[in-house]
């Protein structure tokens, strides 16, 4: 038998146990979180080790062909270039930005007359530099463009997810800047035709992750039996919704749908992670070119990171996975030089870009640190806000 001192002595410290497992959940997170001061000194070095190699904003690249350094690739570098000057407001970054547009004429690659996302893209980043410097000739390609492709009345052209990152932030910024939300009900009409006709839909409303394009829509399998969802594929839409919804009013017609597929998306993610932080190419399938990837990572820890911000995410739940990822890339990805290892080359499913590893250097090295970039000024903005 126990006396009741003993009894008492033992009730309190299993309640001290309880109450130290109760409020530590939190301070575990904090403890886990690297400096904001860490983040942009790799941010830094990521970023200077790109600028150095290619100094002339211009210069075409060359992988199988040439090609205008105003592509796609090129310029989801330049959107974390963006995202770090906001952070970090060092003239070099806007500079060198403004010097690629000039370069280019604030033009596209395919003229004023293309429907392709991919030339497009740019366009994200002429309207940013608009907005700091309002000089009209920065804007009026994208401008025509989009007008043209919105006076045709056709939805059909975003075929592949990953389009919907590279032109749906152009015109949420349009119909902001305009104050017009013609742009804000052309880009819903296209989302939701990508999201629920495109080769029978690109979305999943059952798993709430996106097929890449009507090639991967079931019957197609992964080797193990399950379907296929590429990571960076499913990056580029959470990337476009996070771009969006920090662009929209609050009393935007479509808010509430990008917002739950916003949530949902992350959701299924979130389940997804490796044990190490990183994400597979493959989200259901790591057997299938299975190992550490960066771009698709990085985009995810982007979405995350803003959203426990905004609060849109419980931070609680999302927090440890944003740490365990930004640490697992800011540690094993980066080189000592500022390269930036583990990221998979152009492609649309997990065999392309292969092999990936941490000195595979992929044929265009730009969208890898522009996802990167991003990835690090909301990581930054998180810890500076104490979220």
């Amino acid at each position: 038998m126990y006396s009741v001192k003993e009894i008492s002595v033992s009730l309190l410290l299993l309640f001290t146990i309880f109450l130290s497992g109760c409020t530590t959940k939190k301070d575990v997170v904090q403890r886990a979180s690297v400096s904001k001061e860490e983040v942009l000194q790799v941010l830094q070095s990521t970023n200077a080790y790109f600028m150095q190699k290619w100094p002339d904003t211009g210069k075409p690249i060359f992988t199988t062909r040439w090609r205008p350094s105003n592509i796609w690739t090129r310029a989801v570098y330049y959107e974390g270039l963006m995202a770090l000057y906001a952070i970090d407001p060092d003239e070099r970054y806007y500079d060198y930005a403004v010097d690629w547009g000039m370069k280019h004429q604030w033009g596209l690659r395919n003229g004023t007359a293309t429907r392709n996302a991919d030339d497009q893209a740019c366009g994200q980043i002429y309207l940013d530099l608009y907005e700091i410097d309002p000089q009209p000739e920065r804007i009026a390609a994208i401008k025509k463009n989009i007008d043209y492709v919105m006076q045709s009345e056709q939805v059909d052209d975003w075929t592949w997810i990953d389009a919907i990152q590279m032109a749906m932030p152009v015109f949420a910024k349009m119909g902001v800047m305009f104050k017009d939300k013609s742009y804000f009900d052309y880009m819903y009409a296209m989302y939701a035709y990508t999201k629920e006709k495109e080769g029978g839909g690109l979305y999943n409303t059952q798993d709430k992750l996106w097929w890449r394009d009507k090639d991967f829509v079931p019957p197609y399998k992964e080797p193990n039996g399950e379907d296929c969802y590429w990571s960076r594929g499913n990056g580029w839409v959470v990337a476009a919704l996070v771009r969006v919804l920090s662009l929209l009013p609050e009393d935007e017609a479509h808010r509430n749908v990008y917002m739950q597929d916003y949530k949902d998306l992350m959701a299924a993610v979130l389940k997804a992670q490796r044990a190490d932080g990183f994400w597979n190419v493959s989200l259901h399938d790591a057997s299938n070119f299975g190992g550490r990837e960066t771009s698709g990572t990085a985009l995810f820890v982007y979405g995350m990171a803003w959203g426990i911000q905004q609060g849109f995410l419980d931070a609680e739940i999302y927090r440890p996975a944003v740490d365990k990822a930004w640490r697992a890339m800011a540690r094993e990805a980066v080189h000592p030089s500022g390269f930036l290892g583990y990221v998979q080359g152009t492609g649309k499913e997990p065999k392309d870009g292969q092999p990936v590893s941490f000195s595979s250097v992929p044929d265009f090295e730009d969208y890898g640190l522009g996802c990167f970039l991003l990835a690090g000024a909301e990581m930054y903005k998180l810890i500076a806000r104490g979220k």
